[in-house]
C-alpha cells in the first residue's frame, strides 16, 4: 500500500479575461485577448502555456523563472507575464490576482488576464503605456461582481 505524504495539492486557480464593462465601453473590449491576437502564435503559446502553469501551481507556489513576475512601485498589485518573441521583441501581459475571487464573483481564487504590451528589444514601456494598464486594472477593480469575459 502507498503511504501518502501528507501533503495536499491546492486546487488550480482559475483563469479570467477581464471584459469592459458596457458603462465604460459599449463594445466591450476584452483588452487582454485583443492583445494575445496580435502576439507572434509562438509568443501567444508560451503566454497561454505561463499563465496556465501559474494557475496550475497555483500562484503562491509558481517560482516563475523569470516568465511571471511580481510588479512593484506603480505598477504594485499587477503581475507580468514576459515572453521574448522575434526580432527580440518584448511581450508583456499584466495580470492581477484574487485569492478571494469567491467573494467577488469569480467562483474561487483566480488569475485576471487585464491586458497586454510589446515592445521593442532594450527599451522601457511608457508611461501612457502603464497609465492604460492601470486604468483598466482600475476599472476592472471597481465593480462586484467583476466584469470578465463569460
Amino acid at each position: 500500500m502507498k503511504q501518502s505524504s501528507g501533503r495536499e495539492h491546492p486546487a488550480p486557480w482559475r483563469l479570467h479575461f477581464f471584459q469592459r464593462h458596457p458603462a465604460d465601453d459599449p463594445a466591450r473590449v476584452v483588452p487582454a485577448l485583443e492583445f494575445l491576437r496580435t502576439c507572434p502564435t509562438k509568443v501567444e503559446a508560451m503566454i497561454v502555456a505561463v499563465v496556465k502553469a501559474v494557475a496550475d501551481a497555483p500562484p503562491p507556489a509558481f517560482s516563475g523563472g523569470g516568465k511571471w513576475e511580481a510588479m512593484h512601485g506603480d505598477m504594485s498589485g499587477f503581475y507580468e507575464v514576459r515572453v521574448d518573441g522575434p526580432k527580440r521583441r518584448h511581450y508583456r501581459l499584466f495580470c492581477i490576482l484574487e485569492r478571494g475571487g469567491a467573494s467577488v464573483g469569480l467562483g474561487g481564487p483566480s488569475v485576471v488576464l487585464i491586458a497586454g504590451k510589446d515592445k521593442p528589444f532594450m527599451t522601457v514601456l511608457s508611461a501612457a503605456d502603464y497609465a492604460e494598464v492601470k486604468a483598466f486594472g482600475a476599472e476592472y477593480r471597481k465593480r462586484t461582481p467583476r466584469s470578465v469575459m463569460p
